[in-house]
């Protein structure tokens, strides 16, 4: 998500901001348990994936706001 993004910055906004680092844990999260879930390891009804995936891209859409707000006051 932020593989373009120098790594010092995205790192300041870790320290920075709680919300973020969160947001960008459980996105982190959510993603792997996902990967896991199309892969067969975690087994999941198709409901509880959808809703993972849901929350996966809100979080990404929210994550990339912020980063977005934080670059434009700099």
């Amino acid at each position: 998500m932020f593989e373009g993004q120098p790594q010092d910055e995205l790192e300041a906004m870790m320290k920075g901001d709680s919300e973020f680092r969160q947001l960008l844990q459980r996105h982190r999260e959510l993603d792997k348990q996902v990967l896991d879930a199309e892969l067969g390891v975690l087994p999941l009804d198709d409901n509880t994936l959808s809703r993972m995936k849901r929350e996966k891209l809100y979080a990404k859409d929210r994550l990339i706001r912020m980063y977005e707000t934080k670059q434009q006051h700099h």
